[in-house]
């Protein structure tokens, strides 16, 4: 299984990110996928997720600022991030629900 995450970088504050997420080794059709994030001394969290069928769910921190989506065809995982926030700094990581694979994450850094 293999997890590529891209499109992260430094921004400002109320800026926009769209990362990415390339998804190979499983079937991914059948699989949710969540967003993860980890900033220096805090434990991983949720970001946001979306199920094998298009529900998407959010962590209360990101709700109307942050869209995740998925496109079958490229096995791609998206979050669009809007009115990004110094607080949203972490290195960010995609998962498939319910297995143990990570790769290796995507710097965000929102300056203020």
């Amino acid at each position: 299984v293999q997890l590529v995450e891209s499109g992260g970088g430094l921004v400002q504050a109320g800026g926009s990110l769209r990362l990415s997420c390339e998804v190979s080794g499983i079937i991914f059709s059948r699989y949710g996928m969540g967003w993860y994030r980890q900033a220096p001394g805090k434990q991983r969290e949720l970001v946001a997720a979306i199920s094998s069928g298009g529900i998407t769910n959010y962590g209360d921190s990101v709700k109307g600022r942050f869209t995740v989506s998925r496109d079958g065809a490229q096995r791609t995982v998206y979050l669009q991030m809007n009115s990004l926030k110094p607080e949203d700094t972490a290195v960010y990581y995609c998962n498939p629900a319910g297995l143990p694979y990570w790769g290796q994450g995507t710097q965000v850094t929102v300056s203020s």
